[in-house]
This record gives structure tokens, sequence and C-alpha cells, in this order.
């Protein structure tokens, strides 16, 4: 895994490569994580056959903070760094993989993004506006930390639990240490974000892909509802189901990485036909 430092929009933007040179899958991290979240598929068999891209959002791991917290800290303000570092990379043709918030930023820009050759989503329910928390959502306390500007150590504890299946015994350090140098303005100006105009209507953005859109979602997701998943109108929805991963929570790709990696793996190849 090669780490370096791009400027996209003026954003000191920190990306993490695999060593493969075959099919490009660019890779988009969760809200309060950072793009080392994808270690088990950079450092994996995958990586080693296929280029993975995966970025470090403004506020997020070792990339800049917004210079704009109002603008950039937002799903118009994250998609615009998304799409901007795959046009400098020339990768603007590839898979596009999002977790949870990685995921609703990557069908914000999904219009800006005409070539990609496909988009796979987990951990994320695409949203209406005005959004059916509700619905979307399962209730979870944790999901009260995903707008808070400040969050203590238990707080930070408790919603990276909320990441996995239930039961975990140990947290991983790698979350842990994300969440807690995540810039806590990047949570609060996401929630201020969710607004009229805020954000693109993601259930239009769904209907109208031209590309495949593959849908993951863990056995024991705590946060999102599978049955919201499945109701859903996706015309180009890969395998025409949400693929579920056994034995895992929100983070599919940590917990069950050889699962997970055998699906993208897959749907990546699908995709390149």
């Amino acid at each position: 895994m090669l780490s370096r430092v791009l400027t996209v929009n003026g954003h000191a933007i920190t990306i993490r490569e695999s060593a493969g040179t075959g099919p490009a899958a660019v890779l988009v991290h969760g809200n309060s994580s950072s793009g080392l979240s994808f270690q088990h598929q950079l450092e994996s068999a995958l990586g080693q056959t296929h280029h993975l891209v995966a970025l470090d959002l403004p506020g997020h791991g070792d990339s800049q903070r917004a210079l704009d917290p109002q603008a950039g800290y937002s799903l118009p303000g994250y998609a615009a760094i998304v799409v901007g570092m795959a046009e400098q990379l020339g990768l603007t043709d590839a898979v596009f993989v999002g977790w949870s918030l990685g995921g609703h930023i990557l069908l914000e820009a999904s219009p800006r993004l005409p070539r990609a050759a496909g988009f796979a989503i987990f951990g994320t329910p695409p949203l209406a506006f005005p959004p059916d928390m509700a619905a979307a959502f399962l209730p979870h306390p944790a999901m009260g930390a995903s707008f808070a500007a400040e969050l203590t150590d238990e707080q930070m504890d408790a919603y990276v639990t909320a990441f996995f299946k239930p039961g975990v015994a140990t947290l991983p350090e790698t979350f842990r240490a994300d969440i807690r140098r995540t810039d806590g303005q990047a949570r609060a100006g996401l929630g201020g974000s969710i607004r009229p105009d805020g954000y693109l209507d993601e259930i239009v953005a769904v209907q109208g892909l031209k590309a495949p859109l593959a849908v993951f979602q863990g056995e024991h997701e705590q946060l999102v509802n599978l049955a919201y998943l499945q109701a859903l109108d996706a015309p180009t929805l890969w395998r025409r189901a949400v693929q579920v991963v056994p034995d895992a929570g929100h983070a599919p790709h940590w917990e069950q990485p050889q699962a997970f990696n055998t699906l993208l793996a897959a749907f990546i190849s699908d995709c390149a036909h």
C-alpha cells in the first residue's frame, strides 16, 4: 500500500493505492473514518490484481481540513473532491465503491461520473428529500453521534462499536484512531447540509443510473434497515438483489474481508463486460 498527497480543489488530500495494475476501483470511506478502513482490500489479493485507490476525505484521516467548512463538509463538497481526484488520476471510468457516508457521496457524485463502470454501496440507504430516516435506519443510540461536533471518548467508542456485529469484543484501533482525529465540524457540517437543495435526491439518482449498482449489506448490520434497501426501485441493481455478507455488521469490508472482496471482485469483473 502506497500513500501520497494530491492537491484537489485546493485541498491537500491523502490517497492510498494498492500494488495492482488491473481494473481500477475508487474506495470512499464513511463518516469519521479514513481510507485506512479499506486496509483489508488495499493489502489483499484483490489489491495485488486490481488498482485500488482509497482517499481520506477533507477533515478525515491525514487530509487537510475543509477550507470552507460550510461548503466542504457537505455531500456536494465531498462529491467534488471525489470527482476531482478521479479526474486528476484518470479514474473517471473506474468502479466507485462507497461505505456508509461514502455511498451517499457517490450517489451525489454520480451525475458527474457518467463514464463510471459501476457503483457499489454498502451501509448506505439512498435517501430522498425529505429523508425518511425512520425507515432507512434502525433505531440505535449511536446514531446521535453521526452529526455531533463534540463527542466524549465513551460516545466515540459507542459509535465505532455500532460499525460491527453485536458483541464485538475488541474495537479495531484503526477505527478508534480515525474518529479521534476527525474534525468534529465535519460531522456537524454534514448534519447541517441535510436541508432543501442541500443534496441530490438519492432515490432519483439510483433510478437514473445507467451503470450497474451493487448494494451490499452485513448480515448483522446495526444501523441500516435491510428491508428499506430491498424495497428500492433500482433498475440497474447488480444480480437483482441486495448482496448480504454473512457474519458481518456495518463494516463488512473489515469484518469479513474475504467474502467482501470476493463479491467486489465479481462486481468489478461484471462491470468490465
